[in-house]
């Protein structure tokens, strides 16, 4: 099974460019299973029922989220009619949506999961925690099993890693939109990268436009925050893995650019 996961789409430049590179990606890398996340997809911030229809309609099989998805507010209401959609599972009890999914793909079933970190960001329960109890709750058979760690630190995603190596297909970073060269196959067969990258801006910080986040670290004071333009990239990584022992073969980014 060919896994195509995409890193963090920002905006309409991330869409657009998205929308545009995805079929022909798929077809170039024969991928099997299409994942995003995409909680930055609506204006840089949230997320929309519009575009997750919109995504839907573009074959993307799961997509995963972080510590943004609740910044719309008319989402939370929706999110329950987005099967494809997930949020990390180790909010508290109680929260709209789910953590976990799986999908049908022709290479056999796969689940994918999201959990987010928990230094320097907002609180939330045990992610260590949280994927030992989503673990126990796939079913045996499904033996590919992606996850999307949500997180600022490093060294939180290298030991869930570690702590997931031989349980999960993959994990993979997302969150820092900023694309790291660490990809490998952990010992006991999961692939590893921290962060995937994003699908946004190029001149920008981290996806929006750089004179306001200049001002705020310079002075100290909010400064409202928009998605940049100008070149686009699209950041990514293709896992390939045994759909039958669910144990990852390679693990390689994907970078590509466009002008706009």
């Amino acid at each position: 099974m060919n896994i195509f996961f995409i890193g963090d789409v920002v905006g309409k430049p991330g869409r657009k460019l998205f929308t545009r590179l995805l079929p022909e990606l798929v077809d170039e890398l024969e991928a099997d299973l299409v994942v995003a996340n995409v909680e930055n997809a609506a204006g840089g911030f949230g997320m929309s029922r519009q575009i997750y229809d919109q995504l839907v309609g573009l074959g993307v099989d799961v997509m995963t989220t972080g510590n943004h998805v609740w910044d719309r507010r008319d989402f939370i209401g929706e999110i329950g009619d987005c099967p494809r959609l997930i949020r990390p599972d180790n909010y508290a009890d109680g929260v709209p949506g789910r953590g976990w999914a799986v999908v049908e793909t022709d290479c056999g079933p796969a689940a994918v999961a999201n959990l987010a970190g928990r230094v320097y960001m907002p609180p939330v329960d045990c992610p260590f925690l949280s994927a030992d109890r989503f673990l126990a709750e796939i079913d045996p058979d499904v033996r590919v099993i992606l996850v999307d760690l949500h997180a600022e630190a490093t060294s939180e995603k290298e030991a869930l890693g570690y702590y997931l190596d031989g349980r999960v297909t993959a994990l993979v970073g997302t969150h820092t939109h900023v694309p790291t060269a660490d990809e490998k196959i952990l010992p006991k067969g999961t692939a590893y990268i921290s962060d995937v990258g994003m699908t946004g801006p190029s001149h920008s910080v981290i996806g929006v436009k750089i004179e306001p986040v200049l001002r705020k670290f310079i002075t100290g004071m909010p400064n409202r925050f928009e998605t940049a333009g100008g070149p686009v990239e699209l950041n990514g990584v293709l896992i390939e893995c045994d759909s039958e022992t669910g144990k990852a073969s390679s693990i390689k980014r994907v970078h590509r650019e466009a002008e706009k």
